[in-house]
């Protein structure tokens, strides 16, 4: 009876850590993230994601929760596994780059991976996507630096406060019109 409690024992730990999203992979961590988001949870994407990247996340998740009709609400749905190719990662130390291709465009983006507490994970911070963005501008001839240096100052919680702030103000002045058409 022991040692089937003690083999039960390992397979269950076999198991449970093979269920791990891929600490130990930055193309398979970077596959759930986008999993996560194509299903429109931030919540998974973010335990996924770099420490710098809750205030970015916590953008997308307002966004998401403001989102009432589903046009705004699929945005989301670009992150779908069957809208893009994922590339080999390549580790630089802490470090990694994934080549993301979208399917329907044929561009590909590099998204970048660090390791924190031992895990890969996904870099989507400001800085970050900023850079992205910087360099698919450049691919295409585009000098947008001048631009993304005055970004770079804005605090992206406070800019997330403004975002609820102006909502608040939107709804006032749409219950405003409500009651006026009453």
């Amino acid at each position: 009876m022991k040692k089937i409690m003690f083999a039960a024992a390992i397979v269950s730990a076999v198991i449970f850590s093979s269920c791990k999203t891929g600490g130990g992979d930055p193309k398979a961590v970077l596959n759930s993230f986008f999993e996560a988001l194509s299903k429109k949870d931030v919540a998974a994407a973010r335990k996924l994601a770099t420490t710098d990247s809750k205030s970015m996340l916590d953008m997308m998740e307002m966004g998401l929760k403001m989102a009432k009709d589903s046009k705004d609400a699929k945005e989301f749905d670009k992150y779908s596994k069957d809208k893009m190719e994922i590339g080999e990662a390549k580790i630089d130390g802490d470090k990694a780059t994934v080549a993301v291709k979208d399917k329907e465009s044929g561009e590909s983006t590099n998204f970048s991976l660090k390791k924190e507490s031992g895990d890969w994970k996904v870099a989507f911070d400001k800085t970050s996507v900023m850079q992205m963005g910087m360099d698919k501008a450049k691919e295409k001839g585009v000098d947008i630096t001048e631009g993304l240096d005055k970004l770079k100052d804005i605090n992206a919680d406070s800019l997330a406060d403004k975002i609820k702030e102006g909502v608040n103000k939107a709804n006032e002045v749409k219950e405003a019109v409500d009651k006026m058409n009453k």
